[in-house]
This record gives C-alpha cells, sequence and structure tokens, in this order.
C-alpha cells in the first residue's frame, strides 16, 4: 500500500484576483471561468463568492464534461478593466490512500488497452493525446530509462516526477502558456503547467492514464519547512490511474504527492481544459494582465 505523510484536515481561505488592463475600450467580453473548487470525498466547499467589475451582462454556471464547474459571463458595454475575484473557505483532508499491492507499470497499460469498466473509461481516454500535449518522442526517451521492465507503478511515475523535479528548473520568464513539450525538455525550465504537461506526455507516450489537476498550494509553509514552488499563482499538478489504486496525485515541480496542502479546483486532459480565465475580446488593443493569489489558513484570518 502506497500512503500518505500524515496530515490532519485544514480549512484555508483562498483569494483569487485576475485583473485586465487594456489599453483602448473593449466593446465586448466574452469568457470562461474555472475558479470554482471541486467537491470531493477529502474537499469541502464551505464558501465561495465570484465578483466580476465590471458586473456582466449575461453569467451562468455549467458543469463541463470532466464534472468542474465552469462560469460562463459576457460584458456587452464598453470597458477599460476587467476584475475577476473569487473568495472562497475551502476544507480540506489527507487523499485516500492507494489500495492495492504493487502492480507493474505494463500491467496498467495492458489493462487500458484491453478494455476497462464503464466508470474508468475516462482513465483510458487520460491515454490520447490532447491539444496541448500532442504525442512526443522526446517525452517518450526522457521517461523511457524509468520504465524498466516488470517496474512497480507506482514507485515508476514517482521516480519521473522526482526525475523533474531534480531535472528542471522553475523560471517564469522561459516560456509561456503555449510552449510545447519539446521545448519544455530542451530548455530544462518552466513552470509547473509546463512540469505537468512534460509528466503528464511521458506517461501517455507509454500508454499510462494521466490528467491535468489545477488548484492551490497553501502559500506560507509550516514552520521549519522550505517554501515550496508555483504558490503565488493557481498551482497544477498531475493524477495518474492505475486499476487498483485510481487515481494518484503528484506534483513534479515540487516532488511530492499532492496532501492537505493541495486544494482542487479543476482537471481535464490539459491546462487548455482548465484554464482558470480564458476568454474572446473584441477591440481592447494591448492588454496588461495582473493575477495575485493567497491562500491563508483559516485559524490566522481570525486573529
Amino acid at each position: 500500500m502506497h500512503g500518505h505523510r500524515a496530515m490532519q484536515r485544514a480549512r484555508y481561505l483562498v483569494e483569487h484576483a485576475t485583473v485586465y488592463d487594456y489599453a483602448e475600450p473593449v466593446a465586448q467580453s466574452w469568457q470562461l471561468a474555472h475558479l470554482t473548487p471541486r467537491a470531493l470525498p477529502w474537499q469541502q466547499v464551505l464558501t465561495h463568492a465570484l465578483r466580476i467589475d465590471p458586473p456582466p451582462d449575461e453569467c451562468h454556471d455549467a458543469i463541463d464534461t470532466y464534472g468542474n464547474t465552469a462560469v460562463h459571463f459576457a460584458l456587452h458595454g464598453a470597458h477599460r478593466q476587467l476584475r475577476v475575484r473569487t473568495r472562497c473557505l475551502v476544507d480540506v483532508g489527507e487523499r485516500p490512500a492507494a489500495a492495492g499491492g504493487p502492480v507493474a507499470w505494463e500491467a496498467v497499460r495492458d489493462a487500458v488497452r484491453h478494455g476497462v469498466p464503464a466508470p474508468d473509461l475516462i482513465a483510458a481516454q487520460m491515454c490520447e493525446p490532447s491539444p496541448m500535449i500532442p504525442l512526443s518522442d522526446a517525452a517518450r526517451a526522457y521517461a523511457a530509462p524509468l520504465l524498466w521492465p516488470g517496474r512497480d507503478w507506482h514507485e515508476a511515475v514517482a521516480a519521473l516526477m522526482h526525475a523533474i523535479q531534480r531535472g528542471f528548473t522553475f523560471d517564469a520568464q522561459a516560456t509561456i502558456v503555449g510552449s510545447p513539450v519539446d521545448e519544455v525538455i530542451a530548455l530544462r525550465r518552466g513552470v509547473c503547467q509546463d512540469f505537468a504537461h512534460l509528466m503528464i506526455a511521458a506517461l501517455r507516450a507509454h500508454g499510462l492514464p494521466a490528467r491535468y489537476v489545477s488548484g492551490y498550494l497553501l502559500t506560507d509553509p509550516p514552520p521549519g519547512q522550505a517554501r515550496l514552488q508555483g504558490v503565488d499563482a493557481s498551482h497544477a499538478w498531475v493524477a495518474a490511474w492505475a486499476p487498483q489504486a485510481g487515481w494518484v496525485e503528484f506534483d513534479p515541480t515540487n516532488g511530492q504527492l499532492a496532501d492537505a496542502r493541495y486544494i482542487t479546483l479543476a482537471w481535464g486532459a490539459d491546462f487548455g481544459d482548465v484554464a482558470p480565465l480564458r476568454g474572446v475580446i473584441a477591440g481592447g488593443g494591448q492588454q496588461a494582465l495582473t493575477v495575485a493569489v493567497s491562500v491563508t489558513p483559516a485559524r490566522e484570518c481570525d486573529r
């Protein structure tokens, strides 16, 4: 059994502010937001508020293909700035420990190839290339030395996670949102989105299901622990699947399994499915984007 480091449940206040400043007036704007944390067996959303300025002319919630809450909104009046702010209180506990004993990674690959039960069909879909994570020979070659015959699936996936954490440098200036995996491999630099895409591409290239998870990570570490990477904006990590274990979450940016410090927003095939905010505007000219995220233990907010 692959357990997680024991931690108590934690309650967090999460604040996420996104501001677009436009050089010219925007005549109309259509936006899609994934800014509502998921309700999960280990995660409870106690309160959630979304504020949009200017107030939208249209706004409605919908559940997307992956079960995420997506907020669609539109502004039909001219504006020079768009502010989207969320504030939520979330209770998070430990993910369930992975059940079952060791299983060879090839057995997981073969289980997917030979067909999985209906509840796990999404796992089979997560072996397929996606718009932002096409098939990559470079990613396949990167992971190959770690996937020797008969190696335990969990051990192999964890080894890939640690290899990325050790071998790549966190550098917010090295890449852009659409940087391809092969470029990240060549640069050996990037951000949490890049490292998650790389890990997913490497696993899928060997027939192993993996999906992209977006969310937040505790901003300030407990006393005596090092500050983690990727905490000043929304974070990204990877969930990999095996029949016996289900979905297990790995963070290649920090080289650790997700625990009660990780707040899940949404998941999908790649970043494009779960971008916190994306849309289309008419007009606007040049634009400047500012994002600020804070994750604070609720007990500190009460002081």
